[in-house]
């Protein structure tokens, strides 16, 4: 047991450049008496090049998250200090942790945080569009009706969104894009941040379209699309409900679900809320086409 106090440390860690690595990062993860990440061995070779020897590993992802949380808690409350990584950027961003950080909140634990990279925020700033009101939603899904009416969100979205993509799908996600938001809405398409192939280019989505054609994307790929231009139309009550049925999929709780797409598709928020809970269809999983 260390002499500092029991905590849950969420460590940024870096995107692609190693030197992004903040000193406070590894005086914590050096300090930890338990470091949780995606890849023991991928965190392993990133503590090798930051000089910490000895750490205790523990694998805990998507799949592990929620049985790792009852022992994570209880060396927490025995006065250990716990960090927690993954393979890349923050914790909890389109990555695990948020499970942990819940159980660990819920317990009346203390948790803290050493911030840095975050792809979606170095590709907000790289794309030229508005930053003072933007989104970050992560990964759409990958077919069916949820994926539908993600789209249709994003088209009357007034803020700035950022998506991450497999370089697989990039071309596909930017088709589906153009054709619910149209074609002259921009994009940056962010490929490889802070590594040495960076690359960064910004265009319509119809041009975008064209530009890939059949190029093969390589590289970690964020998308950054600019919001919706002009008066909020908000949207008919089946645009809403589709929405929400969307919100709720990804696990939101009505009244957050209310709150996300009101804001988006500019709807009063009690309007919304009331169809939210009307909608005999409003289940978790109604309209649900695939994960991502």
């Amino acid at each position: 047991m260390t002499a500092a106090p029991g905590a849950l440390v969420v460590v940024a860690t870096p995107i692609g450049n190693l030197s992004d690595l903040a000193p406070r990062a590894v005086e914590e993860l050096t300090r930890a008496d338990l470091v949780c990440c995606e890849d023991t061995r991928r965190t392993g070779g990133l503590l090798s090049h930051a000089g910490v020897g000895g750490a205790t590993l523990r694998r805990v992802d998507a799949h592990t998250e929620a049985a790792a949380a009852a022992e994570v808690v209880a060396r927490i409350a025995a006065g250990e200090r716990v960090a927690l990584v993954t393979d890349a950027g923050t914790p909890g961003v389109s990555d695990p942790g948020a499970r942990l950080v819940a159980a660990v909140v819920d317990a009346g634990l203390p948790v803290t945080a050493v911030p840095g990279p975050v792809a979606a925020v170095a590709a907000l700033v790289l794309s030229g569009f508005a930053t003072d009101r933007f989104a970050v939603d992560g990964f759409l899904p990958r077919k069916g009706a949820e994926r539908s009416a993600r789209l249709a969100a994003l088209a009357a979205e007034h803020r700035t969104v950022v998506l991450y993509e497999a370089p697989g799908r990039v071309a596909r996600t930017l088709a589906d894009l153009a054709g619910a938001c149209g074609p002259e809405r921009r994009v940056a398409v962010a490929r490889e941040l802070t590594k040495l192939h960076e690359e960064v280019w910004r265009a319509p989505l119809g041009e975008a379209v064209d530009r890939l054609g059949g190029t093969e994307v390589r590289g970690e790929v964020v998308l950054v699309l600019e919001g919706a231009g002009g008066e909020t139309t908000g949207g008919d009550d089946a645009d809403v409900r589709a929405a929400l049925r969307a919100a709720r999929a990804r696990g939101l709780a009505p009244g957050r679900a209310a709150a996300e797409v009101a804001a988006a598709l500019g709807r009063p928020r009690r309007e919304v809320y009331a169809l939210a809970v009307d909608d005999p269809g409003d289940e978790p999983d109604a309209g649900a086409g695939g994960g991502s």
